[in-house]
Order: structure tokens, then sequence, then C-alpha cells
């Protein structure tokens, strides 16, 4: 089956074939270190974490770059206010950053380059657009892009200089030959500390935002790749200004595919630290378990608005719980290898294979355990297992899960008492006292807990 992904260039689908047979090279914009990660970074970084899985399950090697941005006007404003220097900020943002992505199962990337190691790079590819008429050094030591020299401006984002233009709220900077120019060095600012600047031929500096990634994903993956990816806020202006500043230096296209994933609302909100309904991922793992969370973003196609509710979150421990409780009634099979031919496994793949359809190969893992909870099939229970795997899920022990709580983790009884209670049920309907073993079942299920009798026992799971 062929990989077909949306390449928001042609804003359609095509069909995926890499440059170089049997290897992907992916560049994903990372974080801007100055403050711990939110849902919508969680969001983004779910995202290309379950593309980078499928295609290593299709069989490809992955290159896969995320950058981290540790220089940048706020870096520098949240350090200066704290009173620490650039480096002790970036660094802590950076340690807290991949605490919080290892604890929701996101595999690290091939390469995690840093902004800061890069300027050389930077300064090389902005003296060859200058070289090329393309940049232009500014009355207050800035330089800026020529947007108008370069004819392909807008391609990515559909949007054209005219209309551009039009929708300028503001008057032409003096040190712009026009509004819509953008920066690639910044001169730099007495109040700006020492260490936000860098020798330079235009003078002591740092460099603009744009420039440091097309840098970085030339540097390290060519002047063409195969996949560059961010979240949709990027698309314009950060992407179209990167691919004016790479192609405009090279005469080649940046990136075969572009893919972004879709902005996160919270209760149909846009979110936003204004409105008071802005996340940190630690936040969210304080209320909610790591594979909840993961199955809360993952069950939604990357593409489509994700929509951040406690109502939507407790519906997707509902739904994984369903998942599990196939798995906990059979001891799976191991599987080593997927036969992809076996029908669950062959839809499965096939919507992945079409953009990464997660919402459809979510609904085949559904379809699987409503087959196991017929069947008792070990076979089917180790290729749900093993399905999920792909996505990062249904690789915890499904007891444990099941009795975890979710929700407001630490809440309502122990364990210690949970057993104790049930050895007090178990005693009472020896003792033929029903009503009192009834009970114990009914206190028990107002504290979320809920006992299932069979043949081998009675086991219990949070509600």
């Amino acid at each position: 089956m062929t990989l077909r992904l949306f390449n928001s260039l042609s804003r359609q689908v095509e069909d995926f074939q890499s440059i170089e047979p049997g290897h992907v090279r992916m560049y994903v914009c990372g974080m801007t270190i100055y403050d711990l990660c939110h849902i919508g970074h969680a969001r983004m970084m779910m995202a290309f974490d379950v593309i980078q899985r499928w295609l290593k399950v299709s069989g490809y090697r992955v290159t896969y770059v995320r950058n981290i941005t540790d220089i940048d006007d706020k870096i520098i404003q949240r350090a200066v206010a704290r009173g620490i220097t650039l480096k002790a900020l970036t660094e802590e943002m950076t340690a807290a950053m991949h605490q919080d992505i290892a604890a929701l199962g996101i595999e690290p990337p091939s390469l995690e380059p840093r902004a800061t190691a890069y300027v050389p790079q930077m300064l090389s590819l902005i003296e060859t657009l200058e070289e090329r008429g393309l940049a232009y050094r500014a009355t207050d030591g800035d330089v800026n892009f020529a947007v108008r020299k370069f004819p392909g401006y807008g391609k990515l984002s559909g949007k054209s200089l005219d209309d551009l233009r039009a929708g300028e709220r503001v008057a032409v900077a003096s040190n712009k030959q026009d509004p819509l120019d953008f920066v690639l060095w910044k001169a730099a600012k007495a109040s700006e500390p020492a260490e936000a600047q860098w020798d330079s031929p235009y003078g002591k500096g740092r460099p603009g935002w744009h420039i440091e990634c097309s840098a970085m994903c030339g540097a390290l993956l060519g002047e063409t790749f195969d996949i560059h990816g961010g979240g949709a806020d990027l698309q314009f202006p950060h992407h179209e200004n990167e691919i004016a500043q790479s192609e405009g230096a090279h005469g080649k296209p940046l990136a075969q595919y572009w893919v972004h994933n879709g902005f996160v609302r919270v209760d149909n909100e846009k979110m936003s630290k204004s409105l008071g309904n802005f996340f940190t991922i630690r936040e969210v793992l304080e209320k909610y378990d790591v594979e909840t969370v993961r199955f809360f973003i993952v069950r939604t196609h990357y593409r489509s608005a994700l929509n951040y509710s406690d109502a939507h979150l407790n519906d997707a421990r509902a739904s994984l719980k369903r998942l599990y409780t196939a798995l906990g009634s059979v001891q799976p099979a191991e599987v080593t290898q997927i036969d992809w031919q076996q029908d669950h496994a062959r839809r499965f793949a096939s919507a992945m294979n079409e953009d990464f359809g997660t919402p459809e190969a979510v609904a085949v893992l559904f379809e699987l355990a409503a087959e196991i909870n017929r069947s008792a099939d070990v076979a089917l229970a180790g290729l749900l297992k093993a399905l999920g795997g792909t996505l990062g899920l249904l690789q915890g022990d499904p007891q444990a899960f099941l009795q975890g709580g979710g929700a407001s983790l630490g809440a309502g009884l122990d364990e210690a008492a949970i057993a104790a209670s049930i050895s007090d049920r178990a005693a009472a309907k020896a003792a033929k006292k029903f009503a009192e073993a009834d009970r114990i079942r009914q206190v028990l299920l107002a504290q979320g807990v809920v006992l299932k009798d069979s043949a081998i026992g009675t086991t219990w799971e949070r509600n």
C-alpha cells in the first residue's frame, strides 16, 4: 500500500516518495524554550511522533530533526525578568521539556539542534541572500529580507503580495523598504545582555527567528529534504519566510512535502493565556494519566482541530478502558511481527497510509476489542496490543490501567482498602448475608470502584 499525505504546499493529498529510497529526512519546528510546554506543544509533538513511528513501521529509516529555539525576544525578556542568564533559563526549560515529552511517551528526534550552535551557518546564509540581492542592510543596523524580490512568496500560505499589503495595519518602518520585509539579523541593543550578541559582518547582533530554521535544516538535512512540519500557526509567516530564505539562497525547493497539525481549542474557544484557558502538560498530567492524554490526542486526526476539555478527556479514558478491558480478559499472544495481510491489520494500515488516519485506525482497534470480547482469542489480543503499539498505546498492564483511576489520580480508596472490602464482601456472601454483600458493592461503587465477579474470583477496576 502506498503512503499518501496531505501536502500543505499543493493543498491536496499526494503519494509519498522519499528523495532517497528507504530514507525519510524530516524537519519539524520545535519549542522556543522560555516557559513550560503546554497542551498545544504536546499536540504538535504527538502528531509528528505518530508520523515518525508509522514511517518506521512502513520500513523507512527516518532522520527526524526537531530544533530548539534558544535565542529569542521572549527568552531574553524572561531571563532578564528572573535575573538569570539566558543559558540558565534555556537549560532549565529544555530539561523540563524533555521530562514532559518523555512522560507522554513521545520518542526523541534523531537530532535536536539548538539555534545558538548554528549562528555561523545563519550568517553564511544571510551573506548569500545579500549577494543575490534578496537582503539589504537597514539604517538601524538590521538586515532584512526583501520579500518583493522573491517571486514565489506566498505559495505556501496562498497569500498574494497585494493581499498581504492590503492587510498591513502599521506604517512602514523607517528601516524597511517594504512593510512585508522581515528581519534576518537584529542589531544589538544596549539594553540586551552580552550573551545575546554575536559578532558579524553587520556588527554585533543576533539572528531573526526565521533564519534559524533555514540554517539548521539546511545544515543537517541538505538543501532539499522530504518533509517539513510544524503547527498550523507556523504556516504563515514562519514557514513562508523559511521558503523565501532557503529557496532564495539555493535556488532549490526546501521540502517536497509540508505537513501541519491543527490547532488546539479549549471548550471550543481558542486557547489563550489572556482567556485563562491555557494548560501546561504538567497541569494536564496532574488530572489525567499519561495514556489517556496520549489517546485523547491520537484519536483525532492530526490536521483537525483538537478540542480540549475535561469531558473529552473523561470520554477518552472511558474509551481506552474498553480496549484494556478486552486485553485484560485474555492473556495476549506475543506478536513479534504483525501479519499485515490479516484483515484487521490490513485495514489499520490502509487507514494510516491515507494521511496518517488515526481516527479510522483507532476504529479498527475497537473492532478487534469487540471480537476479542466475543471469542477470547489470544492471537487477536496480541494483534490488538501490537497495532496499538504502533501508536504508542496499549503497552501497559491492563489490570494496572483499569485500577489506575484516570482523572484525579490519588483520590478515593487505596488498593489495600479495596482488597479488605472485597474480602468482607466474600465473607458476607459465604454467610449468606447477601444484603450486606450488596451494600459493600454499592459503597465501593459510590467511591468509583467497580467489582466484577467471575469463575476465578472477584476483580475490580475504577470507573
